[in-house]
Parts: C-alpha cells; sequence; structure tokens
C-alpha cells in the first residue's frame, strides 16, 4: 500500500533536481538540492507530469527507468517498511516497479521480490526493448553479491526474474575505485556505458564504453573522447536514446546553471570516441541543483525524473515532454510475438537483427518465455534482416528496409517471427533473397540470408532440400516459369559454391502455379513472389 502524508500540487512550470549520492553510493534522497524558485523561459512552458499516488508516496522515490515503449518503470523507493533491509540500512533502497494500462494508468507500484532486491543497495539501470532483461547494480555469481559491477536479469516463464549473474567487463576493477559508480546500456544490448574512477576516493567520474564480445563477454572500458572526457570535471549517469546516436549525460563542467546539469550530444561514428559538442539543455529541465539520471522512452518524447518541488513527500518520479531540440532522432520500435510455424505455438527464442548487405550484426533480443513475445527498436537509413534462434529449427527471417523511408516520425509495428521444426515436409520461405526486376542474377542483400542455409546444410550432413521459386500471376506462364526456374537455379548455384554437394539440392521453378494467397492485389502479389526451400531428407 502506497501511503501518503502530503498532499500533491499541480506543477505546470517548474524546475527538475536530483539526489547527489552519498559517499556510501546511495541515491539519497536526503541530499537532493533544489532552486526553489520557478524557472520561466522566454518562449516555453514546460508541464511537468507527477506520475501520482500509484507510484509516489510520502517516501523518496527516485532513479526512474522506463520501458522502450514507456509502459514498464522500475525505480527506487527509499526506507519502505517493505525493503529488504529496511531495519538494518541506513536509507535502505530497493527496486519498485509498476505497469501502465492502454488508458495510461500506472497501477500501484509493487516491491520487486528475490532474488534481485538484497541486502545490499539496489537500482535497475536498464530494460531492453521486449522487457525480458533487466540491468541491475552489483556484481553477482549464481545469486551471490560480489561487490562493484552490473548483473543481467532474465525473465522466467514464471513471469518472475532469475538470479542476476555479472557481465564479465575485462580489467573492470582498474575502473571502478571511487565513491560512485553506475552503468546503462544500449537499446541493441551491444554497448554498455559506465560511470566510475580509477582514480580510488575520488567522486570525479568519467564515462567509459565497453562493446560485446563474440563470448558474450565485455571489453575493456574506453573513455569516450576529449568531447566527453573533460579533466577535473565529473561526467555521469550516461543514456544513450533508442536511436544509438544521441546520449545525454550529467556533468558539472563549464557553461551549466549549477552543479551538474544535464548535457546533450550526438555520436559522429562508430568509434564512440568523436562527438558532437554537448549541449547544454537549459532551463527549466537543468536547475542550480544536481540534475542527473535522466531518462526516455523510444519514442524521445518524454523525459522521467526526479523531482521534490510540490510532491507528495520528499522525492517523486515525474515526466516532462521535450522540446523538438531537445529530442533524438525517431525510431521504429518492432513488436510481435515468436512461433512454431508448425503448430502456431509460442517459443522462447533468441533474436537477432542485421544490416544487408554487410550481415553485421545490429542488435539482439529475447522472446517472453510465456508468450514468445518480443519487441526490439530500430534506427532509420538501415536495411535490416530480422530472425528468431531455437535449438532444431530454422528460422523465417524478416527483412524491414528503413534505408529509402522518410523519417515521419516515431512509429510502432507489429510483426511476427516464425521458426520452423528441421523435419522432413517442413517449408521455410526465404524473405531476404533479392533479385532485380525481371532478372534472376541475386543481389547482395541475399547472401546473408542463404549463407544461413549453408551453414543448415553444414551443420546437418543428412538434410537434402529442394530449393523452389515462385512468381505472381503477371505475364504469360512459360515467362513465369523460366523467369523461377532461373531464380531458383541462382540460388542453388550459390549454395553449391560454398561446399555444398550437388546431390544435397535441387531447383525448380514453379511459375504462379503454387500461389499462397489470391493474386487480387499489390500485397497479395509480393506475397506469391518468393523463393522457399523444403527439406526432403533428414
Amino acid at each position: 500500500m502506497r501511503t501518503l502524508l502530503t498532499p500533491c500540487l499541480l506543477v505546470l512550470v517548474m524546475q527538475h533536481a536530483l539526489a547527489q549520492p552519498s559517499a556510501q553510493q546511495s541515491d539519497s534522497a536526503a541530499g537532493l538540492k533544489q532552486q526553489k524558485d520557478n524557472i520561466i523561459t522566454a518562449n516555453t512552458i514546460l508541464k511537468i507530469e507527477n506520475l501520482g499516488i500509484n507510484i509516489n508516496s510520502d517516501l523518496p522515490e527516485l532513479r526512474p527507468t522506463v520501458s522502450a515503449d514507456g509502459n514498464l518503470l522500475f525505480f527506487i523507493c527509499e526506507n519502505h517498511p517493505a525493503n529488504t533491509k529496511y531495519n538494518s540500512i541506513p536509507n535502505s533502497q530497493d527496486i519498485w516497479y509498476s505497469e501502465r494500462d492502454s488508458m495510461g494508468k500506472w497501477s500501484e507500484a509493487r516491491h520487486l521480490k528475490a532474488p534481485l532486491n538484497t541486502s545490499h543497495y539496489n537500482a535497475v539501470y536498464w530494460i531492453s526493448p521486449d522487457k525480458n532483461r533487466i540491468l541491475i547494480r552489483g556484481a553477482f555469481i549464481d545469486g551471490g553479491y560480489h561487490g562493484k559491477g552490473v548483473s543481467m536479469s532474465y525473465r522466467k516463464t514464471s513471469g518472475r526474474w532469475s538470479e542476476p549473474q555479472r557481465l564479465y567487463i575485462k580489467n573492470y576493477e582498474k575502473y571502478d575505485r571511487g565513491l560512485l559508480s553506475g552503468a546503462s546500456m544500449t537499446h541493441d544490448a551491444q554497448t554498455l556505458l559506465l560511470y566510475m574512477t580509477p582514480d580510488k576516493g575520488s567522486s570525479l567520474n568519467d564515462l567509459y564504453a565497453c562493446f560485446r564480445q563474440p563470448d558474450g563477454s565485455w571489453s575493456e572500458p574506453r573513455t569516450l573522447g576529449k568531447q566527453i572526457s573533460l579533466p577535473g570535471y565529473d561526467e555521469m549517469t550516461p543514456y544513450v536514446a533508442a536511436d544509438g546516436v544521441t546520449m545525454y549525460f550529467s556533468s558539472n563542467r563549464p557553461g551549466g546553471i549549477g552543479d551538474n546539469d544535464i548535457w546533450m550530444t550526438r555520436r559522429l561514428d562508430k568509434s564512440w570516441q568523436k562527438w558532437s559538442e554537448p549541449v547544454n539543455l537549459g532551463a527549466p529541465i537543468n536547475t542550480k541543483g544536481w540534475d542527473a539520471f535522466f531518462t526516455l522512452d523510444a519514442g524521445g518524447e518524454y523525459a522521467y525524473l526526479t523531482t521534490n518541488l510540490n510532491t507528495y513527500g520528499e522525492s517523486d518520479i515525474v515526466r516532462v515532454k521535450l522540446l523538438e531540440k531537445e529530442k533524438p532522432n525517431p525510431v521504429i520500435l518492432v513488436s510481435g510475438n515468436v512461433y512454431n510455424q508448425k503448430t502456431k505455438e509460442p517459443l522462447s527464442a533468441s533474436l537477432v537483427y542485421e544490416t544487408l548487405p554487410d550481415g553485421v550484426e545490429a542488435g539482439n533480443g529475447v522472446s517472453s518465455p510465456v508468450d514468445g513475445a518480443f519487441k526490439i527498436v530500430l534506427p532509420y537509413d538501415k536495411n535490416y534482416s530480422i530472425h528468431a534462434t531455437a535449438d532444431k529449427f530454422f528460422a523465417v527471417s524478416e527483412n524491414l528496409n528503413l534505408d529509402s523511408m522518410i523519417k515521419a516520425g516515431y512509429k510502432e509495428i507489429h510483426k511476427d517471427l516464425y521458426l520452423v521444426p528441421i523435419e522432413i515436409g517442413q517449408v521455410v520461405r526465404l524473405n531476404n533473397v533479392f533479385f532485380d526486376f525481371d532478372k534472376w542474377d541475386l543481389r547482395p542483400e541475399s547472401f546473408v540470408e542463404l549463407d544461413r542455409v549453408v551453414t543448415l546444410l553444414k551443420e546437418n550432413p543428412k538434410i537434402e532440400i529442394e530449393m523452389s521459386a515462385h512468381t505472381d500471376s503477371h505475364g504469360t506462364d512459360e515467362y513465369n516459369f523460366k523467369l523461377s526456374d532461373n531464380r531458383a537455379k541462382s540460388v542453388r548455384e550459390y549454395i553449391l559454391s560454398k561446399g555444398i554437394p550437388e546431390s544435397r539440392i535441387i531447383s525448380k521453378g514453379y511459375g504462379e502455379t503454387k500461389p499462397v494467397v489470391a493474386n487480387d492485389s499489390d500485397e497479395h502479389r509480393q506475397l506469391n513472389r518468393r523463393v522457399e526451400f523444403t527439406i526432403l531428407k533428414n
């Protein structure tokens, strides 16, 4: 039950302030420094929206972390009687959470149970877009706390969370020796952002990036370059928006309004060393106090913050609608479910999305063990292949070509993914095999898809397949048979060029004779134009 001792005041125009962590690495609200005067800019009025009594109480609520879809919120509640070490740790901090329904109403906050709330200071640093993984404070091994660091937990079939397991970061102990530290992660789960200091006892942090390695470990931390790492200043609480380019962070660098302020910068290349000149977000987002822990939903429309002005208690969670100049680049949020194509039952699977034609992994995800649901965030200006992976299945990949789309703003789309069991008679559609109009030469974007077929055949030496191509009903029967047959032959020749014996793959063009839907619309005709293979022997 969320108890309330003070009434909430509607806040129309205000500034934001956040708690500066103590030497105990605590996000204590007792240290909040707040400018008491309302700040009104010459031409801007911003509305601060208190998230209400289901989340905020007479106690300090701090450090919000919101999901990409804006419907799941984790935060810290301090000194709540339900907290794990309420009676034994000063300013005890535990993780609480709330979910927002289709009407925009937040559920009553609930205390996150073990194994994530422990006898130490607890916090959620990041939520994956699929909401099936969370990054938490502290290094845990098999559920036991082992000191500073960060750990990952996964949602289980029961809906509860797995025991956290630390992320192995090369030479981490060399860098985290100061009073404060923390983390966040990019939406694609490929880059880990840290703030910490290698100077023992220091309160001045720097920002670092670590990169996911093929074995699942993380590279040694690297500072983010001269634009970000200013000697003698405190750089902390980095948050990279869903576009993977725009970063917000807290710093007391010159040019600020007060103590630490929120700054915005954009990454200029893939090195994570070159950034645009950081811009102070200004009043009323920044105050004469200490401002940090800036976080966004994927739409980039709302920032979630902590404030102590006109609150239910010592500090509350609020959100503010950003100005256009403060927003990141727009993205697309893709949601769907992973299914067994044969049984239509939902599957828990790993997800991979790659850019075409280079086949570089652009990110990863996990579908829910409960219903196979997933969410991923895709920046514009790229061509993506998306597929799920699970043992004894072959994925039907999907194509999302965003490199020619006009950036019309944030969008949400639904696209289910299917996994085909590796069994005789199963048919797999290859959605990422491409030809130019009226031609059968493979385009380079096709190679990533076909290389997956090669891998399947190499890993399963008894499998034999028929590669087939199909057209819509436009054109004569003779034309369509010839076009489809030549396309099927082109695919077969590519696979044979990778060392697969000729006896294991035959090709055939079927023209328009095997439509999957009626040829009565452009969308249906596109579905009928396809390349697929059938497992003949296993």
